[in-house]
């Protein structure tokens, strides 16, 4: 195996991990040489999750939990720091889609959940892996924002807000954590296939196919992501040998930022 690629030995926590990147990055870690410290809410797919990695002969735990809850990251870090000795990769991955809507008519549980989730989440996670990493001087965090993040998102704005959020706090610790050897960066997904993207949200008729075309009008490659695309790029960025990459937001989206 490449080096580049060789995450022999190397310990994985990974948020989200029932279904889309979640699963398909656990898939590719575990392949890898990784140990894993596996969380989602929903218990039936992070067991399924759970077996395809023991499947592979990987070594894995895992953890039920909302992302939200403060205590739910701590007893994640514990708990690969438990079976594992050290926790080396974090991925804060989890996150939900709001009901498309104008903001004009944007609820207050809306928002709360969207920050909730997709922006406390994130910041609890890192706080508690942040703390984890830095008493060893090394580690290693990806947060999994979207180009909501980079720009404005019409009938999304709640999504928006929360994807904005998980840059800025991506930055901010890029360099509170840089002096002790801890790097953090953020990867921005153009639409993509999997279950969120297909939610009834966003596909209310059931036609996936006639719905991800119209996502993928505008965009230069004109197709939306495969999960396996976007995870490629979470691998390289995650390399151990991959070490002077920090505080920077990449998307990956087919050439929409170009335009």
């Amino acid at each position: 195996m490449d080096n580049l690629l060789d995450f022999t030995g190397q310990s994985a926590l990974i948020t989200g991990a029932a279904s889309g990147f979640g699963e398909a990055l656990a898939l590719a870690l575990a392949t890898r040489g990784a140990k894993l410290c596996l969380a989602d809410f929903n218990a039936e797919g992070l067991a399924d999750t759970v077996k395809q990695v023991e499947a592979l002969g990987g070594e894995v735990v895992s953890l039920v939990g909302d992302i939200a809850d403060e205590a739910h990251n701590e007893a994640l870090v514990l708990l690969a720091k438990e079976r594992f000795g050290r926790l080396d990769i974090a991925v804060n991955n989890a996150g939900v889609a709001p009901r498309l809507g104008p903001m004009t008519q944007l609820d207050g549980p809306t928002l709360d959940r969207q920050l909730a989730v997709n922006a406390k989440g994130v910041a609890f996670g890192m706080k508690h892996q942040m703390r984890a990493m830095g008493a060893q001087k090394n580690g290693a965090i990806l947060n999994v924002s979207s180009m909501a993040g980079l720009g404005g998102t019409p009938m999304g704005s709640s999504y928006c807000a929360a994807k904005h959020a998980v840059i800025g706090m991506t930055k901010t610790a890029a360099v509170e954590m840089g002096s002790v050897n801890v790097r953090v960066n953020a990867i921005c997904p153009f639409f993509t296939a999997t279950p969120m993207v297909d939610n009834p949200f966003l596909n209310p008729n059931g036609n996936i196919e006639e719905v991800n075309k119209n996502l993928a009008r505008g965009c230069p490659l004109k197709r939306i992501a495969k999960v396996e695309e976007i995870v490629n790029v979470m691998v390289m960025v995650l390399s151990p040998h991959n070490t002077y990459m920090n505080g920077i937001a990449i998307p990956v989206d087919g050439g929409m930022s170009a335009l």
